[in-house]
């Protein structure tokens, strides 16, 4: 499945909503996400479940890129 995850790039910072930055993740679960990206300095806003329509409304976006983490 591919989730798409909310964030701050920093967990020091109060989280702006103009600052909030996004990237795609393929994992099993939101757990699974949060996981994966325990040793990131994210701030984690947000994770959905990203698929059908909405899934190929994002591919078509130029920044669309799945990132992946072992």
């Amino acid at each position: 499945m591919i989730f798409k995850v909310f964030y701050q790039e920093t967990k020091t910072e109060i989280p702006v909503r103009e600052n909030t930055k996004t990237l795609f993740i393929e994992a099993e679960s939101e757990r699974d996400v949060r996981t994966k990206l325990a040793n990131k300095p994210f701030n984690i806003e947000f994770v959905t479940e990203v698929k059908g329509a909405f899934l190929e409304y994002e591919k078509q976006k130029e920044e669309f890129k799945v990132l992946e983490i072992g």
